[in-house]
């Protein structure tokens, strides 16, 4: 199986959009782990994507706004929130690159039952704040629904210089054209496209997570390989497909 390459820009055409978003003050934070641990919680017909024999889990925070069907507007009120995901690496059977999400929590109850109900994403509830004080910005989260309840999710980052040109690492953690999610009996692939990542160096001044262990995953023990701070893209995700 010929695995498509990590390029800094969607080379995929997507002609109809079913969402739209844009994602804002983002911050990465990822850990390389054994393929072998985190193969038995991706869907059928994907695997683990690696680079040099690692794969990652990665913990993003960031604020969705403006959420909304087919080519927008998107909701100002509804589609306009914090979330942390905590995510896998994947490739499918025809080769694509993508992420599975093992939890997305967000602070509005409506897209979480929707995206639950349609595409059986992993969404949760969650008392959630961003809070800027010059170049430090601090994530907070506290699981309501529907559980465990009270799982915190806090980090706080300070942002640094511009990346000129993001290493290899950088780029395979967030040129992702793609999702894999099991709905239904189904595997399911949904192209996005979005412009290439500004991304900034970041130094992680504070943790307290316990997303990742709440999602199946061993909890860290050692600082994360790669922190990243990005202002943020405008996304539009294309139509589902079935893995075949």
């Amino acid at each position: 199986m010929d695995v498509e390459a990590v390029t800094a820009e969607a080379t995929r055409p997507l002609r109809w959009p079913v969402l739209v978003q844009r994602w804002e003050d983002l911050t990465f934070l990822h850990w390389a782990v054994d393929p072998d641990v985190v193969a038995p919680l991706l869907p059928p017909g994907t695997r683990p994507d690696v680079l040099a024999g690692r794969t990652y889990v990665g913990l993003i925070a960031f604020r969705m706004v403006g959420l909304g069907p087919l080519a927008g507007p998107g909701l100002p009120y509804l589609g306009t929130f914090c979330e942390t995901n905590v995510r896998l690496y994947s490739v499918d059977t025809a080769g694509r690159r993508a992420v599975v999400f093992r939890s997305l929590d967000a602070a509005r109850l409506l897209p979480v039952l929707v995206a639950r109900a349609s595409l059986r994403l992993p969404y949760l509830w969650s008392r959630m704040r961003l809070r800027r004080d010059g170049d430090v910005l601090t994530y907070t989260s506290r699981r309501r629904w529907p559980g465990p309840r009270g799982v915190v999710g806090d980090l706080r980052v300070r942002l640094g210089d511009p990346i000129g040109e993001p290493t290899a690492l950088e780029h395979f953690l967030t040129a992702r054209w793609g999702l894999h999610t099991r709905a239904y009996g189904r595997t399911l692939h949904l192209p996005n496209v979005h412009p290439r990542w500004p991304l900034h160096r970041a130094e992680l001044l504070g943790l307290d997570d316990e997303l990742i262990a709440a999602a199946g995953l061993p909890a860290p023990e050692s600082a994360p390989v790669s922190v990243l701070y990005s202002p943020g893209v405008p996304v539009r995700f294309g139509p589902p497909t079935v893995l075949r």
